[in-house]
């Protein structure tokens, strides 16, 4: 029998990719390979206009981040609308290893940034790219016990704090919620009657 709470929906299994729109060639490649060092790793026309290229960049996870881009078109650093329907930022997760030099390679690079901004959960610095659009750098400050997700880990925190009443997750809700995720693992001094 087809389960009638699931009708009609369209279940994702992840990001596939993220298109944006570039100015020049050069621009996208000095900015996502150059600082951000995802590798170049694939170009054609934009099919859909043969006027534009397509450049793929790979973040890290085997997904791609996409760039259209014509060589007419100058880089303009304006802050890009945060409109009702526009994006505010993208994310990239580094390891806190890298974070903790983020700033000091970026201030080398003389780029503008807001600094270490504490989460609770997790740790990020944000910075523009070269067409105003707001980057993040971000890592979590947990370790996903095996087999759950990030997400897995906060709905279980999101439910401690709500239950606690705090306005935003903390280290203590997330300790919390891997705690009860782990507690949920067999074991055979766990009582079966």
């Amino acid at each position: 029998m087809l389960d009638q709470t699931n009708s009609g929906k369209l279940p994702t299994e992840g990001v596939h990719h993220i298109t944006l729109v570039g100015a020049n060639r050069q621009t996208s490649i000095d900015f996502w390979e150059g600082l951000l060092g995802m590798p170049f790793v694939f170009e054609q026309p934009n099919l859909d206009d043969p006027s534009e290229s397509h450049l793929y960049f790979d973040p890290g996870d085997g997904r791609m981040i996409t760039i259209f881009t014509d060589e007419s078109r100058a880089p303009d650093a304006t802050r890009t609308s945060t409109g009702v329907g526009a994006v505010h930022h993208l994310a990239f997760t580094v390891s806190q290893s890298v974070f903790d030099q983020v700033e000091a390679r970026l201030d080398a690079r003389q780029v503008a940034h807001s600094g270490r901004k504490d989460r609770g959960f997790m740790e990020s610095i944000y910075f523009e790219d070269p067409l105003g659009l707001t980057i993040e750098l971000t890592y979590y400050r947990f370790t996903v016990p095996q087999g759950h997700r990030i997400a897995d880990v906060m709905i279980a925190a999101h439910r401690v704090r709500v239950a606690e009443g705090a306005r935003n997750i903390r280290q203590s809700h997330v300790a919390r919620a891997i705690e009860g995720l782990t507690a949920a693992r067999d074991s055979l001094s766990k009582r079966t009657d």
